[in-house]
């Protein structure tokens, strides 16, 4: 147990020696490297206990001590009053007397706050025993040999009158109360600039909810803007890829060799203009809330099977590139809406296919470590993505600059709908790959949908 070195003891038998117990605490404190709100700090604290114990008490006295083992150091100061007869107090005409219970309990109250530590020690009634201390700080820290100069400074140092005393406190107050209109001031400028501010905020969030008004807006007559143009286009486009299916079928007549050349050329921009406005429309009917799902149970077996006949004759060249639809070792299930995952699994595919040039596509079901969702993942070999271009694939109408690209004409639209898709199915799309080693898309979602999903689905 550390033993703090006293550094000076007072006795406490009247009321300037009250006052003188105020005086060495702020000397002490000064000594010891305080600043001047903590030298007022510690005075005021002991001059309260200390003027308790003599209101309360005979035979007081204050100790003031250095803990040097302590980290950090700290000032002691010890108050005891071992007992004897209460003092009268003189009071000013009608001025009643504060009892001495509730005198003590203010003092503590009051040390508790100025300093950083106060403990009352039990004993035996009417005797006092409190302790309080202050921490120094990190160049505040002494030494045995700088205790004895601290001593010896002190020694030499008069106590001051109670009059001095009463100016030095006068000044002190005057000081506290300076600072603290000071910090008024600041404080009701600070209210002022926050107030300032809050007009600010307020007429911003106004903007912002008047900008995205008019977002929304604008995004509802995109959509509806999109929705009835592609409502305008697909008859006409219809109309012309049938028309252009029955002169290749030679149902007027035969064609020559460049005819038939030309009208291919016609059937094909008809199919992917086509392709594009049936993109728009679904991609329009998302945004604007009017999908409506099927949600049934869906054999994930039965779906590759599907899946495998439709697309297999896409192939350009099936001797080099092989399509592989791993099946479930055991029958899964997925409650959802099967038309809308063969559309996302049917664009993954499509893609895989339209970028392999050889090697091998696989669909298969990925095992997962959540049994309440399912992962679908299509896997190529073909050109890969690099790591800037991997979520600017998602993006409407944007297409990566490559060979391939120039030679297999899309929309830019089918994966921007896959992941709408799948978030309105309450998952999410992602993809990994490496640019010349392949690509690999996933389908992530919930085993079973339920309504509300598609509020929560992201990536």
């Amino acid at each position: 147990m550390n033993v703090p070195t006293r550094i000076l003891q007072v006795g406490i038998d009247s009321e300037p020696d009250v006052v003188m117990v105020r005086q060495r605490a702020r000397q002490i404190s000064a000594l010891l490297g305080f600043g001047v709100q903590d030298q007022v700090r510690v005075a005021t604290a002991v001059s309260e206990v200390a003027r308790c114990a003599y209101g309360r008490l005979a035979g007081g006295r204050a100790q003031f001590a250095l803990d040097l083992q302590a980290q950090p150091q700290r000032l002691s100061v010890t108050i005891r009053a071992d007992g004897g007869a209460l003092r009268p107090v003189a009071l000013p005409p009608g001025v009643e007397a504060e009892s001495p219970l509730l005198q003590f309990e203010n003092a503590i109250v009051t040390a508790e706050r100025l300093m950083d530590g106060c403990s009352v020690q039990p004993g035996a009634e009417p005797g006092l025993h409190v302790t309080m201390h202050k921490e120094l700080g990190p160049r505040q820290q002494l030494d045995h040999a700088g205790l004895d100069r601290l001593a010896a400074v002190l020694a030499a140092s008069p106590v001051q009158n109670t009059y001095a005393e009463m100016q030095q406190q006068n000044r002190e107050l005057g000081s506290a109360l300076a600072e603290l209109r000071q910090r008024q001031d600041d404080l009701l400028a600070l209210t002022r600039e926050l107030e300032d501010t809050n007009r600010g905020v307020v007429a911003l969030y106004a903007e912002i909810e008047e900008k995205a008004e008019r977002l929304r807006k604008a995004d509802e007559m995109k959509s509806r803007f999109l929705s009835n143009t592609s409502h305008e286009l697909r008859t006409p486009l219809s109309s012309i890829r049938a028309l252009a299916k029955l002169l290749l079928d030679r149902m007027d007549g035969e064609l020559t060799v460049e005819q038939e050349r030309q009208v291919g050329f016609i059937a094909s921009a008809a199919s992917d203009l086509s392709e594009l406005v049936n993109d728009l429309l679904d991609l329009a009917k998302i945004e604007a809330g009017k999908v409506e799902l099927t949600i049934a149970p869906i054999d994930i077996g039965n779906l590759f099977s599907a899946l495998k006949g439709m697309l297999r004759p896409l192939a350009r060249n099936p001797t080099m590139v092989e399509l592989v639809f791993v099946a479930p070792p055991q029958p899964q299930l997925l409650l959802s809406d099967e038309g809308k995952v063969a559309q996302i699994l049917r664009n993954f595919i499509s893609n895989a296919l339209k970028f392999t040039e050889a090697g091998q596509i696989t669909v298969e079901l990925r095992a997962s470590d959540d049994p309440d969702h399912v992962t679908f993942a299509v896997s190529d070999t073909g050109i890969g993505i690099s790591a800037d271009n991997l979520q600017l694939i998602f993006e409407e109408f944007s297409q990566i600059e490559h060979p391939l690209q120039r030679r297999s004409k899309g929309t830019g639209l089918g994966l921007p709908l896959c992941r709408k898709l799948a978030t309105l199915l309450g998952g999410a799309v992602d993809v990994s790959s490496e640019a010349g080693a392949g690509s690999t898309f996933f389908l992530r979602l919930p085993r079973q949908f339920e309504p509300g999903d598609g509020d929560r689905g992201s990536l």
